[in-house]
């Protein structure tokens, strides 16, 4: 079983975003040399995301305005921003959208169904944030 591990860097210049990072994970695949196996993706920053949908630019905006009305940036919305922080709104955005995704690899490509796609959702950003890629397998 091979293994192996890829980290990539985001850094938005807005404090919400949307980003396409399928071309950095099928190359991450490609260095790895996996042909059959599983590839997961996660945050590793609790105020953003990795999903998977379609890379469509009304969708994205959709969700970003879809969430706002969730969960709404505020100082004095929440608990958590008693702490100092101004990011509680994001914590709920992150929670929403998930952590991770999980892609089987089938002859050497992410096995993705109909206009799937891996983006990385940033919540609170203008700051440099980690993503895990680790791809297992034979």
């Amino acid at each position: 079983m091979r293994s192996h591990t890829e980290y990539l860097w985001i850094n938005t210049k807005d404090r919400y975003d949307i980003v396409n990072i399928t071309p950095q994970v099928e190359e991450a695949l490609s260095k790895s040399g996996v042909k059959e196996g599983l590839c997961l993706v996660n945050s590793m920053h609790i105020t953003s995301s990795v999903f998977i949908n379609d890379n469509e630019r009304g969708l994205h905006k959709d969700f970003l305005v879809w969430l706002e009305k969730l969960a709404p940036y505020g100082k004095d919305k929440y608990q958590h921003n008693l702490t100092g922080e101004d990011n509680g709104d994001a914590h709920l955005k992150r929670t929403i959208m998930g952590r991770e995704v999980v892609v089987a690899i089938t002859k050497s490509i992410l096995d993705f169904g109909p206009w799937e796609q891996i983006f990385y959702g940033e919540f609170d950003g203008q700051r440099k944030k980690r993503v895990l890629v680790k791809i297992i397998g034979e």
